[in-house]
């Protein structure tokens, strides 16, 4: 399934699907009817029983479940990872305030960390090109603060291993969330389950030739419940890709404000 098509809002993703399913029935539609005008082939079709049809529906809709359960799963991750992030993050803000001479320099870090996971990470994500070969910069300089940070009361001892700890936590979901980015379906799973459709569409013309009218009208419902099915999978086939992707809302909410004491 190409990216560009990934990445075009629902409705228009919808339309383009159905508009190439009910194309390929078409020509199976046209291919099959065509073979049914000689009498040698119209009598191997109508030999061939209905209730091969049910069966084949049931593999269909099994493929399907497979796929939905891959490609929702790895969507839920890939929010909780961001929530986790998020919250791990907010944790951090709001522990710094122990430590005065430090919290407008650790804020101004968090800050810049979130600013370049929307700005970068989220359309590198996106485009499945982010990878954890550097560790980010800022965050990394915020866990070297908390580590390096003078707890000299029993109360700001605690506050700095609940920083550090909250530091490490967010490093984690970043990770978490990058690997899920560069999750997908495969092209093999793509194509059996287009050749199952493919099948299903193909026995239904075959056992239904004798009747034009019921033939199209039976291809055509099948078709789109065909296109449906891809387009359910197809919009959540990459968690951070497309219109219902997963957005940075949480961390821009979490996002510390600027502050004038604070330095770059």
């Amino acid at each position: 399934m190409g990216l560009w098509l990934l990445k075009l809002p629902v409705p228009v993703m919808g339309t383009i699907i159905l508009g190439l399913v009910y194309l390929g029935t078409a020509i199976i539609y046209w291919t099959v009817m065509s073979l049914a005008k000689q009498e040698r082939m119209l009598r191997a079709f109508k030999a061939i029983s209905p209730g091969m049809l049910p069966p084949i529906s049931v593999v269909f809709a099994l493929l399907v479940g497979f796929m939905a359960a891959q490609v929702w799963s790895d969507s839920d991750k890939a929010h909780t990872a961001v929530d986790r992030e998020a919250g791990a993050l907010r944790d951090a803000v709001l522990i710094s305030t122990a430590f005065p001479d430090s919290e407008h320099r650790f804020k101004a870090l968090i800050r810049s960390y979130i600013q370049d996971a929307v700005t970068q990470e989220w359309p590198a994500m996106g485009r499945q090109e982010a990878t954890l070969t550097l560790a980010p910069a800022r965050l990394s300089e915020a866990l070297r603060l908390a580590l390096g940070l003078q707890a000299t009361t029993p109360g700001q001892m605690d506050a700095q291993r609940e920083m550090v700890s909250a530091v490490k936590t967010a490093l984690d979901a970043r990770r978490d969330r990058i690997i899920l980015s560069s999750s997908r379906v495969n092209w093999v799973k793509w194509t059996v389950l287009i050749a199952q459709a493919a099948v299903m569409l193909v026995a239904i013309a075959m056992v239904h030739c004798d009747n034009p009218l019921a033939n199209k009208i039976i291809l055509t419902i099948f078709a789109t419940s065909v296109a449906v099915a891809i387009v359910l999978v197809a919009s959540h086939a990459r968690p951070f890709t497309g219109q219902i992707s997963v957005a940075p809302t949480y961390l821009l909410q979490v996002l510390p404000e600027a502050d004038a004491k604070a330095g770059p």
